[in-house]
């Protein structure tokens, strides 16, 4: 991608999933790159995983704080702060009726609160240096209603309006692009569905198959490149045609 060589990208849930394969995308592009995440483990796992990272940040998205400490290490770090990737989320599998006040705060403190004080710290930085892009992670479960899923779709409806609303409110300074994946096989994933689960989602899916970490991290790296210079305020979805129809499609 043209543009990517030597630019300072931060991603947050950086250390497993699509955040540790768009960290090594970006590395491979001749991006500076430091990833933010919470669990300390995957921390250790991914900086053996992937020495050249700049650096690996321990904070929690959903606490202000940590997030402007942690961005401010990532600006000392680095230098500066180009490309946000606002990737962190958590899920819980529940029934609607059955969540709890305590799941739905968590669940929304972590998918837009926390997208909303990264987002808003990293447009600070980068409307008073003149330019930035900041991307974030949507999902198809913002768009089409999905069971079992009720505060995880709302959180990221919240975060498509929220990522439109900052576009137009940024530029031309800053770009803000969402991505919105469809089923992709991390361990988020894995975590939630059985085999057989995974096989009968496959079978729904026009191409038959999850997304690769890897796939959504190239749509990434597009939009953060120079060859994505007029792409703003818009969600651009990888699902494998998963919504492409309606009923008459399944």
């Amino acid at each position: 991608m043209r543009g990517l060589d030597d630019k300072r990208v931060l991603i947050t849930g950086g250390a497993s999933g699509i955040g540790a394969a768009t960290a090594a995308r970006f590395l491979e592009e001749g991006s500076a790159v430091c990833v933010l995440d919470r669990n300390a483990s995957a921390r250790e796992r991914i900086q053996h995983e992937l020495p050249d990272l700049a650096g690996a940040l321990d904070a929690d998205v959903s606490r202000r704080k940590q997030v402007e400490s942690a961005f401010a290490d990532a600006i000392r770090i680095m230098g500066g702060v180009d490309v946000l990737i606002n990737n962190a989320g958590i899920s819980i599998r529940h029934n609607f009726l059955d969540i709890t006040p305590e799941e739905w705060d968590r669940v929304l403190a972590v998918n837009l609160t926390g997208v909303f004080y990264m987002a808003q710290a990293a447009a600070r930085h980068m409307w008073e240096r003149g330019s930035g892009v900041i991307l974030q992670t949507a999902s198809t479960n913002g768009v089409m209603g999905y069971p079992f899923y009720a505060d995880y779709n709302a959180s990221k409806a919240g975060v498509i309006e929220l990522t439109k609303s900052m576009a137009l409110e940024l530029a031309p300074k800053v770009r803000v692009c969402a991505v919105a994946p469809g089923y992709v096989l991390t361990p988020m994933q894995r975590a939630e569905y059985t085999d057989e689960m995974l096989k009968e989602v496959n079978r729904k899916i026009p191409l038959r198959r999850h997304a690769k970490p890897e796939e959504i991290a190239a749509l990434f790296a597009y939009l953060a490149s120079d060859d994505a210079a007029y792409a703003t305020g818009h969600v651009y979805t990888l699902d494998g045609g998963e919504t492409a129809g309606g009923l008459a499609s399944r």
